[in-house]
């Protein structure tokens, strides 16, 4: 009687869900192809919730055990075919395989897997949500989904007919559903799979690793050791290639056991959602009260950010050029499973990089997607054999995928070899890295290639002191030229900024940077100056994640400030041998610098104002790179002034208005509609 009242609810749901209808339509599509099959195959999507307000028994069966609650809805499902005459080709209940989707699960704790928790419970064959990073993927390989067997004894009535069939069930290895020893249970004789009836799928195979894990790659440290483990996710039919390395997803699934060359957890996904964590609705009331206080500028606010940001690193007032870039290009990531458009490149040229390397790695650990590279790790995805058998090619992530949306930091790039050099200037350039598949490495037919959307923005440090540096030296360098010898020209020119952080240089005193140290050395954990006690680190990644979401558009007077300069740059850096030196993607990073800027001042428009930050930024990396110009910009320019009270803050926007004025003049000058551009430029 239970079972008999189960079946009713069940009908009763699939009528009111609108899925009994679907049922018919999916039946009328076997039955015009007018083709015998073994298995017939039926997702029904199931909201738990309306489940267990229409029969608290069906319910709890769905949520507990999914596989007897299939075989409720399997028996209704084949009643309705044979009641409504649906599919004339159908014979038996057991050729119908029903799957069940859910919608969601109960919010509490027990139906949700945590990955750091240990053991996890793959004996109960019940459905639990994970939420985790795909960190690798294999290709597309298919798998049995039913099997038709017959008795190998021709007098046995199961000679013939639909009576053995084999289907797929979660946790089910390949040769749980179709292998050679099953016997007949009529005469016990043999039975023979008549391979003309199987039924293929499509599979692929899929790790992924908690959120917290992350904290391996960012340079993370406490007190507390720690561990993670990648936990491995089979995707099935309609949820392959739902998932993308780099993405984060919630995942409901039945969590099984695979033995393989050692046994291994894994999870039999059912239904697959994409993360988008919530937007925080502001900022601290410290940042707040600052913002108002400097609300008469469009310069005082992201200037006193970059003056005090990272106090626990470095001295207020120091490296404020570098921490401004850095502020802006975090300001830019993006905490959405969406592509990253305005990513912005650094590569920092210095004499202290074990300050600098401090500052990079503190910075990261401000966003959720702020990845360390390893050494010993690819920066880019290799290819590996599945450890599974599948006979399907293992994609692994690497740092860059892996940072989608955020920042890889990908250390000294002396540390590269010069293959990794070339790969990394691609991948800055087109946004992209492409695998080669080896068909006869890996045992396909063919060889494959697959690609990858590129989408965070890379940080590296160049060391000016570093011993084949002083021995390759160039002397014939332009004015304002960094010598960059070490590095392939191309790779310099791929990064949209190129910062020269000189410690000795008068903008980086020496004196409070050693004071800094050795009050550090004495008092690890303790606040050093009063900005870290007004401003802590909660307070900037707060700020971070809110500036990020903001949605900025630009005013007309930016949009053509923006152009003009880009235009006239162009023109005046155009080699009559070797051509423009300004690429395209030289106006993609002005508008990229100019948006960071609005929105690290907590704007939803961009200004004029945002616009000239811009172009002292790309200025300054231009000088740096190909020598000065006729827009000649101090290496100082940003920061003219230390940054001491009010008043230095008052001297700083009057210099950037003239810069202002400057910009505007040397546009007239050089800019379209002037006599010096040509027509068809």
């Amino acid at each position: 009687m239970s079972n008999l009242k189960m079946k009713e609810a069940a009908l009763i749901y699939l009528d009111r869900s609108g899925s009994l209808q679907k049922f018919i339509d999916d039946c009328k599509s076997y039955n015009d192809s007018k083709q015998n099959y073994a298995v017939y195959r039926f997702n029904i999507l199931i909201n738990p919730s309306d489940i267990v307000e229409l029969d608290a028994e069906l319910g709890n069966h769905i949520l507990h055990q999914p596989l007897k609650a299939a075989q409720v809805f399997q028996s209704v499902c084949f009643i309705a075919v044979k009641t409504l005459s649906l599919i004339g080709q159908l014979q038996t209940e057991n050729q119908i395989n029903i799957v069940l989707k859910l919608t969601h699960l109960p919010p509490l704790p027990s139906y949700s897997l945590d990955l750091c928790h240990f053991p996890l419970d793959y004996t109960s064959q019940r459905f639990y949500m994970m939420q985790g990073i795909v960190i690798a993927m294999t290709t597309v390989t298919k798998y049995t989904q039913g099997a038709r067997f017959l008795c190998s004894d021709e007098a046995c009535p199961l000679s013939k007919g639909f009576q053995y069939i084999r289907v797929h069930v979660p946790g089910a290895t390949e040769s749980a559903t179709v292998r050679n020893d099953f016997l007949c249970n009529l005469c016990s004789s043999s039975l023979q799979e008549d391979r003309k009836f199987r039924v293929l799928g499509d599979k692929q195979i899929v790790e992924i690793i908690t959120t917290k894990a992350l904290h391996a790659f960012q340079g993370y440290s406490n007190s507390q050791p720690f561990r993670f483990q990648s936990l491995t996710i089979f995707l099935r039919d309609e949820s392959v290639n739902k998932m993308n390395i780099g993405n984060e997803y919630k995942i409901i699934g039945i969590p099984t056991c695979v033995k393989t060359s050692q046994t291994a957890v894994c999870i039999e996904a059912n239904s697959i959602t994409s993360c988008n964590p919530k937007v925080p609705s502001g900022i601290s009331d410290n940042l707040r009260c600052l913002l108002s206080l400097t609300s008469g500028s469009c310069w005082k606010f992201t200037a006193i950010l970059a003056n005090i940001f990272a106090s626990q690193i470095v001295p207020p007032g120091t490296y404020s050029l570098l921490k401004l870039c850095l502020l802006m290009s975090l300001v830019q990531t993006s905490d959405r499973n969406k592509e990253l458009e305005d990513c912005l490149d650094i590569l920092i040229i210095t004499s202290d990089t074990l300050l600098v390397e401090r500052l990079l790695n503190f910075s990261i650990n401000l966003v959720p997607r702020g990845v360390r590279h390893p050494v010993s790790t690819e920066i880019f995805p290799t290819l590996s054999r599945n450890k599974y058998g599948t006979g399907a090619v293992s994609i692994q992530a690497g740092s860059a995928l892996l940072a989608k949306g955020g920042i890889c930091f990908i250390g000294d790039l002396a540390s590269h070899k010069k293959d990794k050099l070339e790969q990394l200037q691609s991948a800055v350039e087109s946004r992209s890295t492409t695998v080669y598949i080896s068909g006869k490495k890996f045992g396909d037919d063919m060889d494959q290639q697959m690609t990858f959307p590129v989408q965070c923005s890379f940080w590296s440090f160049v060391d000016m002191d570093s011993s084949s540096r002083r021995n390759t030296q160039k002397t014939n360098t332009l004015i304002g030229q960094m010598d960059c010898s070490l590095i392939p020209a191309n790779l310099v020119e791929a990064f949209g900024l190129l910062i020269n952080c000189n410690e000795s240089s008068p903008c980086h005193p020496l004196l409070p940077t050693v004071q800094h140290t050795l009050k550090k050395a004495i008092d690890p954990e303790g606040p050093l100056y009063v900005a870290s006690k007004q401003f802590k680190t909660e307070d900037f990644e707060k700020l971070l994640s809110f500036a990020k979401n903001l949605n900025v558009e630009f005013s007309l007077e930016a949009e053509r400030m923006i152009h003009g300069y880009y235009l006239a740059s162009r023109r005046i850096r155009t080699d009559c041998i070797c051509g423009p030196k300004l690429s395209a993607s030289a106006l993609k990073y002005l508008v990229s610098l100019s948006e960071a800027h609005a929105r690290l001042n907590l704007r939803n428009k961009v200004l004029k104002e945002d616009v000239l930050i811009a172009a002292l930024l790309f200025e300054t990396s231009l000088t740096l790179k190909y020598g000065a110009t006729v827009f000649c910009v101090a290496p100082n320019a940003l920061f003219p002034f230390e940054l001491c009270n009010e008043e230095y803050l008052e001297q700083r926007d009057i210099y950037l208005t003239q810069c202002q004025q400057q910009l505007q003049q040397f546009i007239a000058t050089y800019g379209p509609g002037t006599a010096i551009f040509a027509s068809d430029e």
